[in-house]
């Protein structure tokens, strides 16, 4: 049984939604990063995602493309990843560890290698954010040899068809995009994914998890009534920089924000 399944069982059993923090990896730099993770577990986050430096973060937004920057001037590479993930790893054996990236990194690596790696560091799962379902399918087989999760991503505007695709070759957690465009903290949610909910749940979807965007608790809780499994912050935590009580205090405060009333409770059952 994958930590993530794990988890989710585990929060639908106390009534609650996932809380998963994103943070860059490297950024501003390494030991200072270990610290966020950490303080990340410490906030109550019950997932934890990870960028890999890039040079070409085409689904992040100025506040990620950033940090990745930051990093990457750093000198951080692949390598200290893996080892940020691994001493993670070793602290924390029960917490699901994410890894989003990009194609090139992988081709650089060996896809085959790059994710045999991730694994023996620790990792539950990569999301290729800029890799499509149609193209998926090796990347799919390669994951899966490795033992990790392929985790993908859905838009309340993805056709039936690739859903049916997302839930056969993905697993793990479905990211859901809380909005159009890249990632980034917002005033105001605009959520009307009572149709990709439902798709995703009949085609035998992984839990949906919604991302981009959610900056706030009450947004987490918006998130999680409309009916995902759970909620990934990023933008507003990645701004908090090195200071690491200011970034535990806001996990904290969104984790608080995952309990679920009663009355929710049955439909994130559905994907438990």
């Amino acid at each position: 049984m994958s930590r993530y399944h794990q988890m989710f069982q585990r929060l639908h059993q106390r009534g609650e939604g996932a809380f998963g923090g994103f943070l860059m990896l490297g950024d501003p730099d390494l030991a200072t990063s270990a610290e966020l993770l950490d303080a990340l577990v410490e906030g109550g986050a019950d997932m934890v995602e990870v960028g890999i430096p890039f040079s070409d973060p085409v689904a992040d937004g100025p506040v990620i493309q950033a940090a990745a920057d930051r990093a990457l001037r750093a000198g951080v590479r692949v390598d200290d990843c893996f080892r940020l993930i691994a001493q993670f790893r070793a602290k924390h054996p029960a917490v699901p560890v994410g890894i989003l990236t990009y194609a090139n990194l992988l081709a650089a690596r060996g896809r085959d290698k790059f994710m045999a790696d991730a694994a023996v560091a620790g990792a539950d799962s990569i999301l290729v954010a800029d890799v499509p379902s149609i193209e998926a399918e090796p990347y799919a087989t390669a994951a899966k040899a490795a033992a990790l999760d392929l985790v993908m991503i859905a838009a309340p505007n993805t056709p039936e068809p690739v859903i049916r695709r997302i839930a056969e070759l993905s697993s793990g957690y479905t990211y859901c995009v809380a909005r159009a465009g890249v990632t980034g903290t917002r005033d105001k949610l605009a959520l009307d994914h009572d149709r990709l909910f439902g798709l995703l749940r009949d085609a035998g979807a992984p839990p949906p998890v919604l991302g981009f965007g959610i900056s706030t608790p009450e947004q987490v809780a918006e998130a999680l009534a409309s009916g995902a499994s759970g909620v990934i912050a990023g933008s507003a935590l990645v701004k908090l920089g090195a200071d690491v009580t200011a970034l535990r205090t806001l996990v904290t405060d969104m984790k608080a924000a995952t309990a679920l009333p009663t009355e929710q409770r049955e439909q994130h059952g559905h994907f438990a």
